[in-house]
């Protein structure tokens, strides 16, 4: 293969006259090109490490600490610093060949570069104290207290100029550990409307035990570690709920990313892949260099510590936990089609290939018409099964030779790429079945076509539409998310298509093709094959997906009725699933704490007191109390939203209180009742990250599908959703054929949510124009009164 000869620099032969050596000069300029990259990779590395190490300070504000102190002292004929500058001075081991002013300016360097770090010691701690209080989250929408204004004026101040993505990470303050009785009393209160009232004496019981006794004792460990680990959940979440699972990770973690719902921007499959490969490198590119955009709300950074192993990760299966492999560059994909794995590189004459390039490529794999080596085809069914057999599978066959360079090949590469030989898109004549294959084809594939174990997949199908498969360990769902929405915006807006439907520029002459990789697959192997592709089939038939768009109205509608979308789609949720089953559930629903050091998520547990008073009003149809009963319902949902954000949760800290309990061979009847119990409605949102990057009025085409997941309980629901734009929210809707409680009732599930969202179903247009005129009535002395007054008529 003609790359195989370029990849070797020099040959030499030995005959009657001597050694013969013949020098590939286009193989030695390719290692150049390539240590160059390297050593410019590290340099940017290591000045964005100086940057970041510094932040808020600068070096240019080095350099006017330092000569502003300087000056001042000369001028003033001072010596601020006691006479340090004159001992530094004198004392430094080539002082005796320095002029005496010449120490004195060394001195004044030594003394002003403490300063300068005294001033970043200030400014930083000052500014953890300002991100430590979080009273801005309580203020109205739309008013803002005089105190929070005076603390944004400070963080600003404080917040330094141009941050780059890690700038915050040392000035972000701590998780903090919230009180055990205050933990305890948030739990009842959650309990509450899912129990009797003899279950809830019973469990009132427990919890009130484990409040004086153990938990105290528990807490003081807990403590402990939170005063020593960056953050006291994050570990423990990723090894103990991700790692040390030995379940199949597809379905049961891992998520999915759709394309536009709309849109087409290429029906041509290589060239789809080139453009988002090429704009995905663009952003690996960008994360690398720290030039991401600092994630703010409002103007708090969250912390970006999740961003740091998006590329050239897997995940590595273990017989007891699995682990996280991450290698610091990558300068290559793994690409699988038809049975058959390809080792691509991305980087050419030391530059990223262009997007006709990689298309280039794409097509060449296309065109390959060889086999699939033996067992090679249902190979990546290994990641999909359970994870014991793959470990030991890892751990016998794929340690040497060929079969581990060629896995090398894979876990190293910046991330799995599969062409896909099906065909996927959103079909307008039959929207549900086309989406529910769309969406189940993401989630598992045939089950041996995703590697499931690296970071994420790309998944390009045959007429050109995409998708995303990712796993949950390393990060959570708006890290991807945020590449993501990137991605989609550079594709057709910023790269584009030909008229043909080609990426832009020309096929390069002289590139090398894909590498083929090589296995040798023993029967033995090719057995622990088949039996986790079996495994693996029997999970992904099991699972019953349906996504639906609604589009009668979205959050603008909501807005103007002075509520809390997410509040309002989650207590529509409750009266779904309270229509379908009859009774209430345990309910997840994610929240983030990124505004903590190394933080992840925490639980909102959503069926209230005050949500299920709401539901049940609209099953007995009392009209008065519905409006008040859904303020009360979202008020509610908002606050604990707020306090799932700023650590004021009940389940992280529960389950880390019982994990130190494992540790210390104790247990306790209240965290092991707590920790069983199943989450039957497990729910996401999928948040617009960059809405600015989309102008949907201009693009309206250009919405995106959102992503989902499997359920969490076998006899539960897993509902994800995304508002998108102000008239359209998706609906990700997913359960098991195997339950008794869910088989046959999905589908009712789905239309169930229709009415709660159909509030405002009847005469809706005539109720638009009513709001639109009230609001936009410049006359009226109380707009808001007038909304009410039209929401509560929806609402009869």
């Amino acid at each position: 293969m003609a790359e195989a000869h370029q990849a070797v620099a020099f040959q030499f032969t030995v005959g009657p006259d001597g050694i013969d050596m013949q020098l590939c000069h286009e193989a030695l300029r390719q290692i150049y090109l390539s240590g160059k990259h390297s050593w410019k990779k590290r340099f940017i590395r290591f000045k964005n490490g100086v940057m970041t190490g510094v932040y808020p300070g600068s070096p240019s504000g080095f350099l006017v600490v330092v000569v502003s102190y300087m000056s001042g002292t000369k001028y003033a004929q001072l010596d601020p610093s006691l006479g340090l500058i004159t001992k530094l001075g004198t004392h430094i081991p080539i002082s005796p060949y320095m002029s005496e002013d010449s120490q004195r300016v060394v001195g004044g360097v030594l003394v002003g570069t403490g300063l300068w770090v005294t001033i970043i010691f200030i400014m930083r701690n000052a500014l953890k104290c300002l991100l430590s209080w979080h009273g801005w989250m309580y203020n109205r929408h739309g008013s803002v207290s005089w105190g929070t204004r005076l603390w944004i004026l400070f963080v600003k101040l404080f917040s330094g100029r141009k941050p780059m993505l890690y700038s915050f990470q040392s000035s972000l303050p701590r998780l903090p550990v919230p009180p055990v009785k205050d933990t305890c009393r948030r739990y009842l209160e959650s309990a509450r409307p899912l129990m009797d009232d003899e279950q809830y004496v019973r469990m009132e019981g427990l919890a009130g035990e484990f409040e004086k006794n153990l938990g105290p004792r528990l807490q003081w460990y807990l403590k402990l570690k939170s005063w020593w680990a960056s953050n006291y959940v994050s570990d423990w979440w990723e090894e103990y709920i991700y790692l040390r699972g030995r379940g199949p990770i597809m379905v049961n973690s891992n998520y999915y990313a759709m394309d536009f719902l709309y849109a087409f921007p290429s029906h041509i499959q290589a060239a789809r892949a080139g453009n988002v490969i090429h704009a995905i490198m663009l952003y690996r590119r960008k994360l690398d260099r720290a030039q991401c955009v600092q994630m703010l709300t409002g103007t708090v950074p969250l912390c970006s510590a999740q961003w740091e192993r998006m590329f050239n990760t897997t995940r590595i299966p273990g017989q007891e936990t699995d682990t996280i492999q991450h290698v610091d560059e990558s300068k290559h994909i793994a690409v699988f089609n038809k049975g058959r794995f390809f080792k691509v590189w991305v980087f050419y004459d030391g530059r990223l290939l262009l997007p006709r390039e990689i298309e280039q490529q794409m097509e060449r794999i296309l065109a390959d018409k060889s086999e699939p080596q033996e067992g090679e085809e249902y190979l990546a069914a290994l990641t999909a099964g359970e994870r014991t057999p793959w470990a030991k599978a890892r751990e016998t066959y794929f340690r040497s030779g060929k079969n581990k360079q060629s896995l090398d090949a894979i876990e190293k590469a910046a991330f799995f790429v599969t062409l896909d030989d099906s065909e996927q898109k959103y079909e307008i004549d039959n929207p549900v079945k086309s989406l529910d294959s769309y969406a189940k084809s993401l989630l598992h594939g045939k089950c041996y076509d995703r590697w499931f174990d690296k970071s994420f997949n790309l998944i390009v199908f045959k007429n050109g539409t995409m998708g995303l498969n990712a796993e949950h360990a390393w990060a959570d769902a708006p890290i991807i998310g945020h590449l993501w929405e990137q991605v989609l915006c550079m594709d057709p807006l910023e790269l584009g298509y030909t008229e043909e439907g080609h990426c832009n520029g020309e096929p390069h002459p002289n590139l090398p093709g894909p590498q083929r990789l090589q296995w040798d697959i023993p029967a033995e192997c090719q057995s622990t094959i088949q039996s986790s592709l079996k495994f693996a089939q029997a999970l992904a038939d099991d699972v019953d997906s349906h996504i639906y768009p609604f589009k009668d109205f979205g959050k603008g509608l909501i807005k103007k009725c002075r509520t809390s979308p997410d509040a309002f789609i989650q207590i529509a949720l409750q009266l779904a699933h309270f229509r379908d089953k009859g009774k209430f559930c345990l309910t997840y629903e994610a929240s983030m704490t990124r505004l903590f050091r190394e933080g992840r998520t925490e639980t909102v547990r959503s069926c209230t007191m005050e949500t299920c008073a709401f539901v049940r009003s609209m099953i007995r149809d009392e009209t008065v109390r519905r409006m008040r009963l859904l303020k009360e319902a979202s008020e509610k949902h908002q606050n604990m939203y707020r306090e799932a954000m700023i650590g004021k949760g009940i389940d992280r800290h529960l389950f880390c209180l019982y994990v130190i309990s494992k540790y210390l061979g104790v247990d306790s009847p209240f965290l092991h009742e707590v920790l069983s119990e199943p989450w039957r409605l497990s729910t996401s949102q999928t948040p617009m990250q960059q809405v600015e990057l989309f102008d949907l009025v201009k693009h309206p085409h250009y919405v995106t599908s959102g992503g989902g997941f499997g359920p969490v309980a076998d006899d539960g629901y897993g509902v994800s959703y995304i508002i998108v734009g102000e008239d359209l929210i998706n609906f990700h809707i997913s359960s098991k054929h195997s339950s008794p409680e869910t088989v046959c009732v999905t589908i009712p599930f789905r239309y169930a949510t229709m009415p709660c969202l159909d509030f405002f179903s009847p005469n809706l247009k005539k109720i638009k124009q009513t709001i639109e005129i009230f609001v936009n009535k410049k006359a009226c002395s109380s707009r808001s009164f007038y909304i009410e007054i039209v929401a509560f008529l929806f609402l009869s």
